[in-house]
Order: structure tokens, then sequence, then C-alpha cells
């Protein structure tokens, strides 16, 4: 008799023990979300991919500019909005090290080889896209959509290039909605003004928003392209790197709190944010 009520009770204890761990879901990981100043950010998806977005790390408005680039020492994909040299910043030197693939489109690609030096072998066609269209990437952790911009699109040529130093035609700038698997959508709007489409652009977890004014819509226009996307977070970016670049957080902030929106969220240079 006492056998078989040590083993009713040893049972019971087994089921408890197997319900719990089934009926307790297991913890969501994270993506991080690290600024670097300008436009440039740093994605890391739950499973520890790296994507870099217009990788100017050294740029002035990064005191630890120096420091974060020597820290990339794993990159997966660098994507690329435009071909202007405020966004191109340091990829080439993160390519060479980390073997970061571009991702673009094709003719901004082609420049990128041909202008500035872009390590070929870290490109290809299954990484380039064109505006509405998606493109799933690293064995569909991420899908990356490519969205239009109103901006310019040349590059300047590199010394040592094939043609003389001066601009050329890179394509059409743009911007990017990423989305991770398990984690946010995220819409990089490139350097761009306010256009009616992007209330089309569908659910975003993360505006990550120019504000700067003179080369991208300022404060008050970036706080409404933040209400035609309806985003869960807006980060303003593109402001403060010079001093022409007029445009403030705090104008940016006041702009949203005017028209009732409450999502602006600073982030300061090598901050990075996690969303669940």
């Amino acid at each position: 008799m006492i056998r078989i009520l040590l083993f009713l009770m040893s049972a019971t204890l087994f089921a408890s023990a197997a319900f719990a761990a089934v009926s307790t879901p297991p913890a969501k990981a994270e993506t991080g979300i690290t600024y670097y100043g300008h436009s440039a950010f740093k994605i890391v998806t739950p499973t520890g991919k790296v994507l870099l977005i217009d990788p100017w790390i050294t740029n002035p408005g990064n005191p630890n500019g120096e420091k974060d680039l020597a820290s990339l020492s794993k990159v997966d994909l660098i994507l690329l909005t435009h071909g202007h040299g405020d966004h191109v910043g340091n990829m080439v030197l993160i390519s060479k090290k980390t073997g970061a693939r571009l991702v673009t489109t094709p003719e901004l690609m082609k420049a990128a080889v041909l202008l500035s030096h872009y390590p070929e072998v870290n490109t290809g066609n299954d990484l380039t896209g064109a505006f509405g269209g998606e493109i799933p990437l690293l064995d569909g952790e991420v899908t990356v959509r490519f969205v239009p911009a109103v901006h310019g699109g040349s590059m300047e040529i590199a010394e040592g290039s094939i043609m003389p130093r001066n601009l050329a035609y890179a394509g059409f700038p743009g911007g990017f909605l990423i989305t991770v698997k398990n984690g946010p959508r995220i819409y990089h709007t490139g350097d761009t003004d306010l256009f009616s489409d992007m209330a089309l652009i569908g659910d975003v977890d993360i505006m990550l928003v120019c504000i700067g004014d003179k080369f991208t819509m300022g404060p008050r226009r970036a706080a409404q392209a933040v209400k035609l996307v309806k985003p869960r977070m807006a980060v303003p970016m593109h402001y403060g790197t010079w001093d022409i670049l007029t445009g403030t957080p705090e104008q940016f902030d006041g702009a949203l709190k005017r028209i009732g929106i409450k999502t602006g969220k600073r982030m300061n240079p090598s901050e990075t944010i996690f969303w669940k």
C-alpha cells in the first residue's frame, strides 16, 4: 500500500512539473537598436544577427565614434539609403573588416563598388531591390522593404576610382522598412521630406525619422510624418551634426505634442534600446 501511495505521489509531482514547464512560455528575446549619431544605427536581432544602416559611425556628433567603430567585429549586413558621403560613412572599412554584405538598390550597389571601392565580393543581386519590393535576408531572420524618399541620390567619386573625382549618378534615394523575426518593424526614413504615401507604409513599431531641416524635413514636417505613419516609437535623427542642421529634438518633441502625439524618444550617440 505504501509503495502504491509513493508511486501515485511521484506521478502527480512529475505531471505537475511537466504541466508547469509546458504552460510557462519562454522569455521573448530582445532586439537591440543602437544609435551612433546622424543617421547611423545598429540593429541586433534576437538570434544575434547584426545590421548597420547608413554607417557613418565616426560622425562629428558621436564623441565615441572611433571606439564604436573599432568595436564592430561582427556585422552581417549594411543597409545604405543613398550615396551621399554622410551616409556612406565608414561602410567600406567595415565591410573589409567584417565581410558585411551591402543591401541597397541595384544602381547604388554598382556605384558603391565602382566609385567607393566597396568589396564586390560582399555584394550580390539577392541583396538588391527597388521601391515597393521586399527581400528576405539572413535565412528569413529579417525582411527588408525598399521605401522611396524625396532627396538627392548622387555619390562622390573616391580617389583612385575609374572616374575623375566628382559627383556621379547613384540611383534614387530611399528608406527601409525592416521586419525582424520575433522582433519589431523598423522604418528608417533615410533623408527625405514629408510625403503623403507614408500613410500607406503599414504597421510600424519604431520610426527613425530625420528632423534636421535644410537637406531634409524639419521638426514640424517630421512630426506630420509621424502622424501619417503612426509608429509606437519615433526616434529623431539627422540633426545637430553641423550648425546648418538647425532642427532639434526639443522642437520635434514640441511639434509632436502640439498634434497630440507622445511617442517621441530621443536617443544619444552610443545609446542602445531594447524591444521585445
